[in-house]
């Protein structure tokens, strides 16, 4: 029997291929709750971040119980909020908002999203010492501080945004330890003695064609992960494959964190082992909602 409703949304950029409302509204199906999850694509839709104000105020009157936000805004909505988890305070990156008592609460999932899905996905013995991040916007944060708490050695950080990269790495630094982040100059030397190669770029999504590293870069004694999970194999999870490398799909990460945000919606703790089953089955022909 349904006994609580909750409105909850995406807030993003070229999100239709996102399986975000199957993940929660499953679940919520699951646990007797009429959930329902809408997505905000504002590129569909004729927006950009300076609508974000008028976005966010309009689903908090509208009674929603909050909004996950991804790529390109995990970072700009916080201008926009109240007050911030610990966590997410401490990366500088939200991909949940929570509407409570009037006010705005951002929360940060992605870390143990990341985190777990390392754990659970790559094989046992798989090296830290020395790993490669694509990307330092506010999945990139995220990935990052996960790593670091993964006792990685160093972490080399490429970013277009110079300064973005610089700016990720001294926190890092700051949080644990001289040293252990650098930014990364030269892609060929930094590569030349990793263990592991992370994608924390939007590059490899539908929308998004490419690859964060060339092919002939990549070396079979790689482990390579992605947090894009549509498509599930990447051109970059397709090469890595082909050269020899353990490779890692996004789609641990996206359950793990859909299911920390559900909590945070709901206060009903998710069962992440059944909301992967749903997820996997909608990929392989099974029913999108």
């Amino acid at each position: 029997m349904t006994q609580f409703r909750y409105l909850t949304g995406l807030i993003g950029r070229d999100i239709q291929a996102s399986l975000s409302p199957m993940l929660h509204e499953s679940e919520g199906d699951a646990q007797g709750l009429r959930l329902v999850y809408r997505l905000f694509d504002l590129a569909a839709d004729g927006m950009d971040a300076g609508d974000l104000p008028r976005l966010l105020d309009a689903v908090q009157l509208a009674g929603f119980a909050g909004v996950n936000v991804t790529h390109p805004y995990k970072q700009a909505v916080i201008a926009h909020l109240d007050d911030l988890s610990p966590q997410a305070a401490q990366i500088g990156s939200v991909n949940t908002v929570v509407f409570q008592h009037g006010r705005r609460i951002g929360h940060n999932t992605d870390i143990q999203g990341f985190a777990e899905n390392l754990r659970a996905g790559l094989p046992s013995g798989s090296r830290f010492g020395k790993v490669v991040q694509m990307g330092g916007g506010g999945a990139g944060a995220a990935t990052a501080h996960a790593l670091m708490g993964m006792y990685v050695g160093t972490l080399t950080l490429f970013d277009p945004n110079g300064a973005r990269a610089a700016e990720l790495c001294a926190a890092l630094c700051a949080l644990h330890g001289d040293g252990r982040a650098v930014v990364g100059q030269d892609l060929t030397a930094a590569l030349a003695d990793a263990d592991g190669v992370v994608n924390a770029t939007p590059l490899g999504m539908a929308g998004y064609p490419g690859s964060a590293i060339p092919q002939d870069l990549l070396r079979p004694d790689f482990w390579v992960t992605d947090i894009v999970y549509f498509p599930l194999e990447t051109q970059l999870l397709r090469e890595a494959k082909a050269a020899g490398c353990v490779t890692l799909d996004g789609s641990g990460m996206t359950v793990h964190q859909a299911a920390g945000a559900f909590e945070h919606f709901t206060g009903r703790k998710a069962d992440a082992a059944r909301m992967a089953a749903n997820f996997h089955a909608a990929l392989t022909g099974g029913t999108r909602r």
